[in-house]
């Protein structure tokens, strides 16, 4: 390898592998004088030759060789710190080289040698050696039987920490460089220190500071001294076998710093241990006590005293005990109880402890507020407020303060007062006890209400028949009304909050004695208002009966169940109204329509009011007969007749009668077809037009004639080419008769004499199809058309 790359490699512990035909080397180790490497087995290798030549530094090669039954290898008698090319080949048994690969490898540096080594801590020994050229950093090594401690540091001197106190430790060094650790150096045994006991403190006085401590292994004496932390005064210091001692006669609330150790049997001391104490404070001066009435709370003060951090202040008595904790000069005490005397203590206190308690100093409260008061309203309307003695009181005040914001007060030594009171007032009464130390606290309110004023000016706004609406203006104190209405029937009561009050489910044609009464939740009702005579509303009436007086008369009948009362009858309907009075039981309607449908009510009328209608009572008129009718004759035998709608009808009956028979019809439609209609004779004419009800109105209407009969047996006969006989039978009530010939060629008529059944008809034109009617001749001259005809050719 030439220079550049003997450069590149330097304080590298592996470098690149170099493959050649698959075959590799790695190392698994390295010491200071040795490499020890691996490698896979090559197939039809016997033998393996290691070759380690130094990079840039003079020296000889070394050359190993290796069977192939172990695979591993270890070059050794190497320099230190010192970098090789390493090449491995792989050998058959003929002595050729089948593979070969190369690596750069550096050996560690060269093993240390230790100086010193001792212990200053329990926990820790300190290794003292001198440089090893090449090594990078140290590897100490603490070792206690088959456990051990190692670190690692880069320069002399170096410490192993976490070890175990007064224990002895084989301590060894190697040297590390990026080649691999050394062998370890020639061990040397040092031993830990004893250590430090672990303090108990604490100051069971002012003046004095108790430590103790465990016992601590391989010790045989401790040195124990103490001093003020702030440096003042001298230090005091006791060696002892012992495990606890005791300073005194030090300065009360003041900080102390502590310090010990244990030594060994070679007088060897151990780590030390070091804590700051205070004593316990004094016991506070000059003790103050303000009491604040008003609030129930105490004001304490003192002189402070030195090293104190905290106070506490105690307020008690034989039922209960307060406690109040200050940082300063004062506190204050909340939540006293009035009427009681307490005995006042401070403590100080600081993180070491408490002082005494100071002398009791002795407070007394205010009264309690007086308790049991009642107040009794007599008929005068006074007030009379009364209430239990209470101790430590020199007399009392009650405020008493309407709730228009009028106030009074009563200032006496006695335990009652008499004050003045309206209808429909609140009253807030307070009671207060006073002593030298103040006003008593604000005890129960008490609010008496007096009965609520009486409604003067009620008056009904409304009647009915089973109603009265009472309305009246509001009164003081009146928190709800009772509106009470009494008869002989019963009585009837309606409450509500509201000035105004609907009595219902009352009964008609009565008179009421009506009160209202003021109503409050405290007091109750005011039971001496006055009350009003109201009657209500007649009764409705019943219609007894309606009788049909004639086509467009009825009288309607009731029963009259109402004092001086009028009633009033009416008939609706959608053609009007129609109306009738009378003070009895019985009026009549007139000039109703036909074909009308009513609704018949009555109501009744007082100088209470009126009454609700009746229940109404249906009724229908006859329906009307229709004005117009027509009858049109179909055939001989059949005649249709058409009519106008007659208001209120729904089917109609038609009648055509005469001495040989009737022909009827019944229907729907407003015409109809009448059968066997016999001809030339005379008809009476009748129709019955008939509600849905069933209600009929039967009309008459003028006469009918059914047309005359037509005759039988005609016949043609032919009277040379241009000329026809026409011949006939004729019916007994027509003696005349005319007879037609209708053709494309013209038209004939022939008239014979009265009584002949025959008549000629000449000079027609030949070759011609012709119609030939035979007609009864009419007065009127007019010709039916309901007569057969003959066809002649």
């Amino acid at each position: 390898l030439n220079s550049e790359l003997t450069k590149m490699f330097v304080h590298v512990s592996v470098f690149v592998f170099f493959f050649l035909l698959g075959f590799s080397m790695s190392v698994y180790d390295v010491t200071s004088r040795s490499i020890y490497l691996k490698w896979p087995k090559f197939s039809g290798a016997s033998s393996y030759r290691v070759t380690a030549t130094p990079v840039n530094t003079v020296g000889q090669s070394f050359l190993a060789h290796f069977s192939d039954v172990n695979l591993k290898g270890t070059l050794t008698s190497l320099t230190p710190n010192t970098i090789y090319v390493i090449q491995a080949e792989a050998i058959d048994k003929n002595g050729i080289i089948l593979a070969e690969t190369q690596i750069m490898q550096s050996t560690a540096p060269d093993m240390p040698v230790i100086d010193h080594a001792y212990s200053k801590l329990s926990n820790s020994i300190t290794v003292e050696w001198r440089a090893v050229p090449g090594a990078a950093s140290y590897l100490v090594t603490a070792q206690d039987g088959d456990s051990f401690t190692e670190t690692t540091v880069t320069n002399s001197p170096g410490t192993v920490t976490g070890l175990k106190a007064a224990t002895l430790y084989r301590i060894t060094i190697r040297s590390i460089n990026s080649g691999g650790r050394s062998q370890p150096s020639p061990s040397r045994k040092a031993r830990t220190v004893l250590a430090a006991p672990i303090l108990s403190v604490s100051s069971p006085s002012c003046d004095s500071i108790a430590v103790s401590w465990k016992a601590v292994y391989m010790a045989v004496g401790f040195s124990v001294s103490l001093m003020r932390s702030d440096g003042l005064g001298r230090m005091l210091k006791e060696n002892t076998t012992n495990t606890s001692l005791v300073f005194t006669d030090l300065d009360p609330g003041t900080l102390y710093t502590i310090k010990a150790y244990a030594w060994d049997a070679s007088g060897m001391p151990g780590d030390d241990f070091t804590y700051n104490q205070r004593t316990s404070p004094r016991a506070p001066a000059d003790v103050q006590v303000a009491f604040n009435s008003g609030t129930l709370r105490a004001i304490v003060s003192w002189m402070p005293t030195e090293g104190a951090l905290i106070y506490s202040v105690i307020v008690s008595n034989r039922l209960l005990t307060l406690k109040c904790n200050s940082s300063s000069s004062s506190c204050t005490v909340p939540s006293l109880q009035c009427g009681s005397e307490y005995s006042v203590f401070v403590i100080a206190h600081n993180d070491a402890g408490s002082s005494k308690p100071t002398v009791a100093v002795s407070l007394k409260t205010i009264p309690c507020a007086p308790g049991s008061v009642s107040i009794e309203e007599d008929e005068t309307g006074t007030l009379l407020v009364s209430w239990s003695s209470v101790y430590f009181s020199h007399y009392y005040v009650v405020f008493v303060k309407s709730d228009d914001g009028l106030e009074v007060y009563c200032n006496t030594s006695h335990t009652q007062c008499h004050f003045q009171s309206d209808c429909g007032f609140t009253y807030f009464i307070s009671v207060f006890a006073y002593n030298e130390a103040g006003q008593s606290p604000l005890g129960d309110v008490f609010n008496y209400t007096t009965a609520p004023c009486c409604p003067s000016d009620f008056s009904t706004v409304f009647v009915s028949g089973d109603t009265l609406e009472v309305t009246w203006s509001p009164v003081r104190g009146a928190e709800m009304y009772e509106t009470r209405a009494a008869a002989e029937a019963g009585t009837v009561l309606c409450n509500d909050t509201a000035p105004a009050c609907t009595l219902s489910a009352l009964q008609c044609n009565t008179q009421y004695n009506v009160t209202v009464y003021s109503f409050s939740e405290v007091r109750g009702s005011n039971k001496s208002c006055a009350s009003k005579y109201v009657a209500t509303a007649p009764c409705s009436p019943e219609i007894k009966n309606i009788s049909k007086d004639a086509l467009s008369v009825i009288s309607v009948y009731w029963q009259p169940n109402n004092n001086d009362a009028t009633y009033s009858i009416t008939a609706r309907g959608e053609a009007g109204l129609w109306h009738c009075t009378s003070s009895g039981n019985s009026c009549t309607i007139t000039n109703l329509p036909c074909g009308a449908v009513f609704s018949v009510s009555a109501t009744a009328k007082s100088p209470a009011g009126q009454s609700l209608p009746s229940y109404s009572v249906p009724l229908e008129t006859a329906p009307c007969c229709p004005t117009d009718l027509t009858l049109t004759q179909v055939t001989q035998s059949v005649t249709n007749i058409s009519w106008s709608v007659g208001m209120g009808a729904q089917t109609y009956a038609t009648t055509l009668e005469s001495p040989k028979g009737q022909a009827k019809c019944h229907t729907l439609q407003n015409y109809c077809l009448l059968g066997c209609i016999t001809c030339g004779t005379n008809y009476t004419v009748s129709l019955k037009a008939i509600s849905e009800t069933g209600l009929t109105s039967t009309c008459t209407y003028q006469g009918y004639s059914s047309s005359a009969c037509c005759p039988s047996g005609v016949k043609l006969y032919r009277l040379g080419n241009n000329g026809i006989r026409v011949h006939w039978r004729a019916s007994e009530e027509v003696t005349t008769f005319n007879t037609d010939l209708y053709g494309s060629k013209g038209n004939f008529t022939c008239a014979p004499l009265s009584g002949l059944s025959h008549c000629d008809i000449t000079e027609i034109p030949c070759g011609d199809v012709y119609t030939v009617v035979v007609t009864p001749a009419t007065n009127q001259g007019l010709k039916l058309a309901l007569c057969p005809k003959k066809i002649y050719s």
